[in-house]
């Protein structure tokens, strides 16, 4: 039976045509974010002479971060935060009985999978922030270098690098769980993420999206973009020369 907005028993059998479950300018948030974050990572691993498309991937992350945060108070019923982030003894209660045939499938993010979103949000946030006032101690530094003092620089620039680490062991445990709720539940997490739409088993008639607000999206993307922009724009020039 149906348990709510967030998700039903998977016991109910009653199937109804696949329904529009995640709005367009969130599948494109998740795959522009994994593009950026790769290519920060690329551009890294590349050296000095890759830094140019360092920093832009990094404003990327900026500003995608940015959005996402806006879309889970303004996007579509399941993009937004209080559809699927859960109390500790609630996420407590789908951990437990997660390979339970009582299990809830959520039609959205169910509450570890809310709690995993925030964690990848907030390390790309930290990650990206630092970037903009660190340096690599020898020709270049970040957008914000000039804000601070060298030795503050140098302490931002260590964790930087300390949360990227954190980043990718967090993906990895993303991608470790999207495979087990493959292969032990029979979930496909990937697939809806690239169409928006799930399919007929446990999904009550009303359960899609209507409209996807791609045109405040794009407002509310552009006014991060723009945000950044004033940022850096009105920077102070670093202090060392560093270029």
């Amino acid at each position: 039976m149906p348990q709510g907005e967030a998700g039903v028993r998977t016991s109910a059998a009653t199937r109804s045509g696949a329904q529009l479950i995640w709005d367009l300018p969130l599948r494109l948030f998740h795959w522009s974010l994994a593009l950026a974050v790769f290519g920060a990572w690329l551009t890294h691993e590349l050296g000095t002479r890759a830094f140019g498309w360092h920093r832009w991937f990094g404003y990327a992350c900026l500003v995608l971060v940015g959005f996402r945060v806006l879309w889970g108070f303004f996007g579509p019923r399941y993009a937004r935060f209080t559809n699927f982030l859960r109390g500790p003894a609630a996420t407590w209660r789908y951990a437990r009985g997660w390979l339970s045939s009582r299990s809830v499938s959520h039609l959205g993010h169910n509450p570890l999978g809310g709690w995993m979103v925030m964690l990848l949000l907030l390390l790309v946030a930290a990650e990206g922030v630092t970037g903009l006032y660190a340096n690599d101690e020898i020709f270049n530094a970040g957008p914000l270098y000039g804000y601070v003092r060298d030795a503050t620089s140098d302490r931002l620039s260590d964790w930087h690098r300390l949360l990227a680490d954190a980043l990718w062991y967090a993906i990895g445990l993303h991608l470790i769980a999207v495979s087990a709720y493959y292969f032990l539940r029979g979930e496909n997490l990937v697939g809806p993420m690239i169409t928006g739409r799930k399919s007929g088993a446990w999904l009550p008639a009303d359960a899609g999206i209507g409209n996807a607000r791609v045109l405040l999206a794009l407002v509310l993307a552009a006014a991060c973009a723009l945000a950044l922009y004033l940022v850096i724009a009105t920077a102070p020039e670093p202090s060392l020369l560093l270029f």
